[in-house]
């Protein structure tokens, strides 16, 4: 059995403010830490864990960090296919500043965005590179909210027609060897058991 547990980044300063992130390389804030400490205490009393990969953007590799340093366990690498959709030009705007710039049909326009279609591709892509090279292991992601959500409605449309993703919630996935499943999702027990709120 091979199981994968993937984690969004710790909350920033630009998802409180409501604006886009992308690629932009966002710090977490203080809360974000506290989040990603209260996950690597429950990680650390749950099943051992074998390895950490992250997206290599600041906001998660700081909660990769966090839950590194707790778990004693050095994160693996950092792969870019992790990071999140990329946003163009809208990266770094509020929806009321592309409201005001670009108007109300600003989806419509070519900014730049990357489609759900290449997220959803790359995601896949690390997935089943972790699935093909670490078969058997117990392998913590650490990742992003777009990211996430495109790539498990893409691995089982049947279970995710939507999904919505909390800060530091962690997502089981588990391949018995010849296909997926979701065990556990977008849990956050860690952050109420901790008292940690956004």
């Amino acid at each position: 059995m091979t199981v994968i547990g993937i984690v969004r980044h710790g909350i920033t300063e630009w998802n409180l403010s409501g604006i886009a992130q992308g690629s932009s390389d966002v710090p977490l804030n203080e809360t974000g830490k506290s989040q990603a400490a209260a996950l690597a205490d429950r990680l650390s009393a749950e099943e051992r864990w074998d390895m950490i990969i992250s997206s290599d953007l600041a906001r998660a590799k700081e909660t990769a960090e966090i839950i590194s340093e707790k778990l004693a366990l050095p994160i693996s690498f950092f792969d870019t296919r992790l990071r999140e959709m990329s946003g163009g030009e809208i990266e770094g705007t509020t929806e009321q500043q592309r409201l005001e710039k670009w108007g109300a049909e600003w989806r419509k326009l070519d900014l730049g965005m990357e489609s759900s279609d290449s997220v959803g591709k790359r995601g896949r892509e690390a997935i089943d590179s972790i699935l093909k090279e670490f078969e058997g292991k117990r392998v913590l992601v650490v990742s992003h909210g777009a990211l996430i959500g495109i790539t498990l409605r893409r691995m089982l449309p049947e279970r995710f027609e939507k999904t919505d993703l909390q800060n530091t919630s962690i997502t089981i996935l588990e391949h018995n060897g010849s296909e997926w499943y979701c065990t556990l999702y977008n849990c956050v027990k860690h952050l109420e058991t901790a008292g940690v709120r956004d």
